[in-house]
């Protein structure tokens, strides 16, 4: 009877975390930290003299620092269960989740702006111009400073390693991508910064112009452009958690294995699972002499497929 191969030899983890992982998780717990501050400033602020746009903007930075914390626990939640075999592609679209759930969130908020600002458009109210201008001043402060430590980790990384099976399979591992969690925390800051600049604006207009009506006309301009924020992301990490396919990775695919003219594609799935990594299911039909390994090392440019499975017949 035959021996079988050492089984090590062809097993591997499905670690597809960010290379950037730790560290963006680090400035986003620095970011909630500074939120959770403000929030607190706000609303202490706002209790103190009496101003109700403060107390409210204090609330609606809770939403925000809610969020945020989101965020920090996806990237705790990610690294933590990054080998647990329970999750057959790892916890790389944990992320994903959290920036979908961010989304939410941010839509929610700017509906509540937008209604609030509607009813003070024809209902207005007496605000402390001068109290809450300092504090939104403040509060750009915040937001300057969070997004500038977010920012620092938007970049990219790029690292990979290769495991290949015998009898028509194989896998490929590589990495580049992007963090939708990161980019969820990023964009309720830049919610956070846009409000707190259409605030300043009103509030000078109507503290030195009269212009009371400026407050609730830039806070429906404001609900709208974190409106369509939050759609955008929805949308972007729906598409992941749905395991949409990459065309842009599946057409190269295509013509790497398809263009020598001895292979067609039977079958072929692409999709996302981690900010720097895809995953591809490749079932290739082909002529004598063209099996897994050929397939794979026509695939190896494709540096954002982490995990190839090849199927030969």
């Amino acid at each position: 009877m035959a021996t079988l191969p050492e089984i090590d030899t062809y097993t591997h983890d499905h670690n597809f975390l960010s290379a950037a992982h730790d560290d963006n998780a680090r400035r986003t717990r620095w970011v909630v930290l500074l939120t959770a501050l403000m929030m607190v400033g706000e609303i202490v602020a706002g209790y103190l003299t009496g101003s109700m746009a403060l107390l409210a903007d204090g609330f609606h930075m809770a939403t925000h620092a809610g969020a945020l914390g989101v965020a920090a626990a996806a990237y705790a939640y990610a690294k933590r269960h990054a080998r647990n075999p329970a999750y057959s592609f790892g916890t790389g679209k944990v992320g994903d989740l959290a920036g979908f759930a961010s989304a939410m969130v941010l839509g929610l908020i700017a509906l509540g702006i937008g209604i609030e600002s509607v009813m003070r458009l024809f209902q207005p109210i007496k605000v402390a111009f001068g109290e809450a201008t300092i504090i939104a001043v403040v509060g750009l402060g915040v937001n300057v400073a969070s997004a500038f430590l977010l920012s620092g980790g938007h970049h990219h990384h790029g690292h990979g390693h290769d495991h290949h099976h015998e009898h028509g399979h194989g896998h490929a591992h590589g990495a580049r991508g992007g963090d939708n969690n990161l980019r969820s925390a990023y964009v309720h800051v830049l919610a956070d910064a846009l409000t707190s600049v259409l605030a300043i604006a009103a509030l000078l207009a109507g503290r030195y112009l009269g212009w009371v009506w400026m407050d609730p006309v830039m806070g429906i301009v404001g609900a709208v452009v974190i409106a369509r924020w939050s759609w955008t992301l929805m949308r972007d990490t729906a598409a992941i958690l749905l395991d949409t396919t990459d065309e842009h990775v599946a057409s190269e695919v295509r013509e790497l294995v398809e263009s020598p003219g001895d292979a067609r594609i039977a079958d072929l799935h692409v999709w996302r699972v981690g900010p720097e990594a895809h995953a591809a299911i490749v079932s290739v039909v082909g002529q004598n002499g063209v099996d897994a390994n050929t397939i794979r090392a026509r695939l190896a440019p494709v540096h954002e497929l982490a995990h190839l499975t090849v199927e030969t017949r």
